[in-house]
């Protein structure tokens, strides 16, 4: 008897091919489900509908198809074992050799504007998830295909293996079956946490039974799964001896798998770190041009300007020992001036909104530089995740928009507009340096940076040293609070004029007392901004 393939596909990629392939290379009976059918039937070849082989039709709008146990009997049934292929011959069930299955557009369907939840619902695969994990259970007796990229590499297996794929080549498309069901069902998860209410769109019912339950759900699930795609193998990780590769972890490319690459190398592993530092950076400043240079995840330069060339000289010259081999971000488009001004010095990256025709000529100069273009540079994730031995740490990301009506100028100076404008630069810029933070700005531009040291204390040093004779007159950012007044007066001493810091020390009278006996503004956000 001829083997029997499933088909039944929403991503209809390749399909026509495989599944000719199939049917007259190899002798496979195909039977196939609704659209998949129609097509197959479109270009001549045999194919028996699956209404038709479980004498079943389908029900409730399509929702029941190929939940039935002529198809899943056929999916699980273990070939080595003589009862279960006595019940397959009692309930005249064939046993199934393959099984192609790809799912609903979910992920698509949530990305339209407009969207309502009812239709979000309806494209929440039902059967397909239960036949990829039903054949990926039962890999030993057959093959599973869950993305049209795996179609060629099957075929190439039955050519190599005699008309059989390899058990290695069966289990290796388990696997990815598995990860593809977790990441289908993690983003329904999300999508759903994240409505408004659990009830209505059109649905007769609630979402959960019990319809006393708060609509707005904890904001991290008790259960929270990641699952990717690669996109792509890294040369290497942190360090050559570090494999690495880039995942995605929805089926719709989003982030920095959606940027443009207009030239340069490859992406490298340190590449893609810096530019998510750079990218939420710069997604603080979006109503004045900007500039923000990385180096190893701390900014070195960051500055607002009139044009966005002289938001880019001037960060550039903030710090144009370490901007050397920097990352670079803009919010605005690459222009012909701020293009000359990049060619200037050696850059890894640059990430910009778009790039003008004149400015393309002019950078293709360094033609190594990587230059990707990025319209939304405000896209981050939800969540940050760490790695720690037996498990991961999740948090909400650190999305907090810093509203200066909600601060308190603590000390008997009191700022003026424009101050209170230059100390919320400096704090939105202190927010993405690594604590102990102390940032150091004037002219909405930074000049001194002092990232991750052991104590406050040392980083105030050497934010001051960076910023020399620039810090008189200057303002000074602190993520965390001071627990003593020391840092307040090294601070005066260099010059500084102005402070910002979250405040909640038991012993902020010293700082406040300092700082007015020395004639200086300090304001406290109650915010803390650590960054490990």
């Amino acid at each position: 008897m001829a083997r029997l393939a499933l088909l039944s596909v929403s991503d209809k990629t390749g399909l026509i091919n495989f599944a000719r392939s199939l049917a007259e290379e190899f002798g496979f009976d195909l039977i196939s489900s609704g659209g998949t059918a129609q097509a197959l039937k479109q270009v001549g070849l045999p194919v028996t509908k699956v209404a038709d082989y479980t004498g079943s039709p389908e029900i409730l709008a399509g929702r029941v198809k190929t939940l039935h146990p002529r198809i899943h009997g056929g999916i699980l049934a273990r070939r080595d074992l003589q009862q279960d292929m006595a019940d397959l011959e009692t309930n005249h069930i064939r046993p199934i050799d393959l099984v192609v299955v790809n799912l609903y557009p979910f992920e698509q369907t949530i990305a339209k504007p407009g969207v309502t939840l009812a239709e979000a619902i309806e494209q929440i695969d039902i059967g397909g998830p239960a036949m990829l994990r039903a054949a990926a259970k039962n890999y030993a007796h057959l093959t599973v295909l869950c993305n049209p990229s795996m179609y060629e590499a099957y075929l190439q297996e039955l050519r190599q293996h005699e008309g059989k794929a390899s058990l290695e080549f069966r289990q290796a498309c388990a696997i990815q079956a598995f990860e593809h069901t977790a990441g289908y069902d993690r983003a329904i998860t999300i999508y759903l946490t994240n409505q408004e209410s659990n009830v209505g769109a059109g649905l007769s019912e609630p979402l959960v039974g019990e319809s006393n339950l708060s609509i707005n759900p904890p904001v991290l699930p008790q259960r929270f799964t990641i699952s990717g795609e690669q996109l792509q193998s890294l040369r290497y990780g942190e360090n050559p001896h570090q494999p690495a590769g880039w995942y995605q972890t929805g089926t719709t490319a989003t982030g920095w798998a959606a940027a443009t690459k207009l030239q340069g190398k490859e992406l490298s592993y340190n590449n893609l770190v810096d530019l998510e530092a750079a990218g939420r950076l710069i997604a603080e400043f979006a109503d004045t041009p900007a500039a923000v240079i990385i180096k190893h995840t701390n900014p070195c330069g960051v500055a607002l300007g009139n044009t966005l060339s002289e938001a880019y000289e001037k960060a550039f010259n903030a710090d144009p020992v370490s901007a050397f081999g920097g990352i670079v971000a803009l919010n605005r488009p690459i222009d012909a001036s701020t293009a000359t001004a990049l060619t200037q010095t050696f850059l890894e990256c640059v990430v910009a909104p778009s790039c003008e025709p004149e400015a393309k000529e002019i950078i293709a100069a360094k033609s190594k530089v990587r230059v990707l273009l990025l319209p939304d540079l405000s896209m981050g994730p939800e969540e940050t995740v760490k790695a720690i031995a037996g498990g991961f740490l999740v948090q909400v990301a650190n999305d907090v928009v810093a509203d200066t009506s909600q601060w308190q100028v603590v000390t008997q100076k009191q700022p003026t507009s424009d101050q209170l404008a230059e100390l919320l630069f400096a704090w939105k810029v202190c927010k993405h340096v690594k604590s102990n933070a102390i940032v150091i700005t004037g002219d909405r531009t930074t000049l001194g940076v002092g990232a991750g040291q052991m104590n406050r204390v040392g980083s105030v040093k050497i934010a001051l040293e960076q910023a020399g004779e620039k810090a008189q007159g200057a303002f000074l950012a602190s993520d965390g609070f001071f627990p003593f007044d020391d840092s307040v007066r090294t601070a005066a001493a260099a010059g500084i004029t102005a402070i910002v810091q979250p405040g909640g020390s038991l012993r902020d009278q010293d700082s406040i007392k300092a700082a007015n006996e020395l004639g200086l503004v300090m304001v406290f956000t109650g915010v803390r901004h650590f960054l490990h």
